[in-house]
């Protein structure tokens, strides 16, 4: 059940989606117009490259591709879990993720794939590093699963099935930190184009640090 989840988790998944949706922004406006949060645009572009034995395409969509899970797996070996729970070193985690965002701004002007590819990383590392908390699937870098529980939990309502509200609300939350984190990517865009990448790269570190200090504080006193 959801209704178990403390305070920083709430604060914590609203920051990263709005990290995801500046991260996600950039890519978007950026010279190849490319997602990088989320994998199942690019695969569909990987397969149209594939039909038509385009193998520059290829070798970039694969490169995506291959960027984000290697974050994943980047996360799994740094947590080793894949339940969120205080202790684990997601500040670890997350020092590496702003340490990968900051790299792809000058990539990204030099070396567009290879930027993107660094920010694709990132955002794998992110997005895997709290795949579950209490048996409820807690997902920060894409919004089709939060859009499909919310018109789950309308049918349910309609249908008069109980909703638990902590869940509605986490949907809520991660949608709005995402949506919130694309207005402010593009308007970072705007005025400092690739280099507004830093600014999630600023949170993730502030949040690794609060991560860090949180999280001494919580720890029993021998």
């Amino acid at each position: 059940m959801i209704s178990k989840l403390p305070r920083w988790v709430w604060t914590g998944a609203w920051a990263l989606a709005f990290v995801a949706g500046m991260v996600n922004a950039v890519g978007l406006l950026g010279v190849e117009r490319q997602a990088v949060t989320h994998l199942t645009g690019t695969t569909s572009l990987l397969a149209a490259a594939l039909a038509k034995f385009d193998g520059v395409a290829i070798f970039r969509f694969a490169a995506l591709l291959g960027s984000f899970l290697a974050g994943c797996a980047l996360s799994g070996f740094l947590i080793r879990d894949g339940t969120l729970r205080l202790g684990r070193r997601y500040g670890v985690a997350l020092l590496i993720e702003s340490a990968l965002l900051a790299a792809a701004v000058p990539l990204l002007r030099y070396h567009a794939i290879v930027g993107l590819c660094v920010a694709s990383l990132a955002c794998g590392l992110q997005n895997a590093m709290a795949s579950t908390y209490s048996g409820t699937v807690v997902r920060t870098t894409h919004l089709s699963g939060m859009f499909t529980d919310l018109g789950v939990f309308l049918g349910h309502s309609l249908g008069g099935v109980p909703v638990d509200p902590r869940r509605r609300r986490m949907c809520l939350i991660v949608i709005s930190g995402f949506l919130s984190g694309g207005i402010a990517g593009a308007v970072g865009f705007r005025h400092f184009g690739e280099a507004s990448l830093l600014i999630p790269a600023g949170l993730t570190a502030v949040a690794s640090v609060a991560y860090g200090l949180y999280g001494t504080r919580s720890r029993p006193n021998p």
